[in-house]
């Protein structure tokens, strides 16, 4: 058995081999002996005596690197997976295991260039994609991160460990809706798996799908018996009331996933007509400022892909436009209309730019928010003097309506006429348009919607 496959063969539980009166042989065995009874402090000091004796021995190194590894020495394990190393660069687990020594030292630069060159090497290797995901994950690279993770799952099929790993990166990365799709077919393999229902559970929660949420936390809970997972806590918030909106990371992740078919499912299957319905409705009103029909200061708040940018470029001297999906984003830039777009909260953009615009576009985008007074207060300081904002919503009406908005089966909210002039007034601005319309079809028949234009009073 030659060296590398010596090494492969040790850490596959194996153990070395070892012949009689040989002292660093027993050593060894006496390491692995306490590796496997979880000493990984006393297997350690077993195989420094390994080291001491045979300090040109590969094998001792690498398994004086994986007992100091385990028992939490990050610098220890460091040093010898480099004279591991040192001593025979052919050995691909003591590469791999260098890696991880960089990376759990801090080192994640050196982590990230090694798992590099590791992945260039072996591109179909699951082990060395995720220790470069993990890296990357640590550098603070989250894009170039999740890129290798994909790669590690469809590698490895069906790995809970890597596809945990890569849940909880896309839940931070605001793609939870990917997390659950990653981890549910996991789950129905293994029904039992309280990481994966737990996992599940916090991605639903970080969708602000409260119902959902609490399905899978109980279930982990129930599987969960010494509580490590903490469920207790989300179970006592949720049911307290907590996560009834809809979330930015939701949004953002279903509209980036729907990004390249988007206007032509919306306009196409959908009747989708707010920016139309929009343009008219200001042409009908007439200028909003001295600058005439042609020189507005117009910003497209959720911008998408640039539909709404289309209908209101004629009358723009400066368009801007914010979506929360980076690939809505990348669209709308590629329809050349946008002089300024960016990625970002519609209320935090309207907040940041006090004075600044004419006019104020949300075609279908308030059925993503609930609560409106944020995202009006916002909009009065954004305007200029005599600055409108037109925005279409789905109706609120009967019973339902006295509560000013509700969430519908489709997630998407509908506000009733009452509040949105109620929250026009608290935000010291004039309904100069409140209007029946229909911005879109749902199953063929028009969603009842509502059309309205605010103004800013002049100075």
């Amino acid at each position: 058995m030659d060296r590398d496959s010596t090494a492969q063969a040790d850490r596959e539980g194996a153990g070395p081999l070892v012949q009689p009166g040989d002292v660093p042989g027993i050593l060894f065995q006496t390491g692995y002996d306490r590796l496997y009874a979880a000493d990984a402090a006393g297997a350690a000091r077993a195989f420094r005596l390994a080291c001491a004796a045979d300090p040109g021995s590969g094998e001792a190194w690498g398994a004086l690197a994986d007992s100091t590894r385990d028992a939490g020495e990050a610098a220890g394990a460091l040093a010898a997976c480099g004279r591991a190393v040192a001593l025979d660069p052919g050995v691909w687990p003591w590469r791999i295991a260098l890696a991880d020594a960089l990376r759990a030292a801090g080192r994640f630069e050196e982590a990230v260039a090694t798992g590099q060159v590791l992945t260039a090497e072996r591109p179909d290797s699951a082990t060395a994609r995720l220790g470069l995901a993990r890296a990357l994950a640590a550098a603070g690279r989250r894009g170039a991160a999740l890129e290798e993770y994909r790669e590690a799952v469809a590698l490895r099929s069906g790995d809970r460990e890597t596809a945990l790993e890569l849940a909880a990166l896309l839940v931070e990365a605001g793609d939870a809706l990917g997390a659950v799709e990653l981890l549910q077919p996991l789950s129905r393999r293994d029904p039992e798996d309280a990481d994966l229902h737990a996992a599940i559970g916090r991605a639903w929660i970080a969708l602000q799908e409260p119902v959902k949420a609490l399905t899978a936390l109980r279930r982990a809970q129930g599987l969960d018996s010494d509580g490590r997972l903490g469920c207790a806590a989300m179970i006592a918030a949720l049911e307290g009331g907590a996560g009834e909106d809809l979330s930015a990371a939701y949004v953002r992740a279903l509209f980036d996933r729907y990004a390249d078919r988007f206007d032509q499912d919306l306009v196409g299957k959908l009747g989708y007509s707010a920016p139309a319905l929009l343009r008219e409705a200001v042409d009908r009103l007439g200028p909003a400022s001295e600058l005439g029909a042609s020189g507005l200061r117009v910003l497209d708040l959720g911008c998408g892909t640039g539909l709404a940018g289309v209908a209101f470029r004629p009358l723009a001297g400066h368009l801007a436009g914010v979506d929360l999906a980076p690939r809505m984003v990348e669209k709308a830039r590629a329809r050349a209309l946008y002089d300024e777009l960016s990625v970002g909260d519609v209320v935090a953009a309207v907040e940041a730019v006090p004075g600044a615009y004419d006019l104020l576009v949300a075609a279908d985008v308030l059925v993503y928010l609930g609560n409106l007074t944020a995202l009006f207060e916002g909009a009065a300081k954004a305007l200029r003097p005599a600055g409108r904002f037109a925005a279409t919503v789905e109706r609120l009406d009967g019973e339902a309506a006295t509560s000013g908005y509700a969430l519908g089966p489709s997630r998407r909210y509908a506000h009733s006429e009452a509040y949105l002039r109620a929250m026009a007034a608290a935000a010291g601005l004039t309904v100069l348009l409140m209007e029946p319309c229909s911005p879109r079809r749902e199953k063929g028949v028009g969603v009842p919607g509502l059309l309205f234009i605010l103004e800013k009073p002049a100075a």
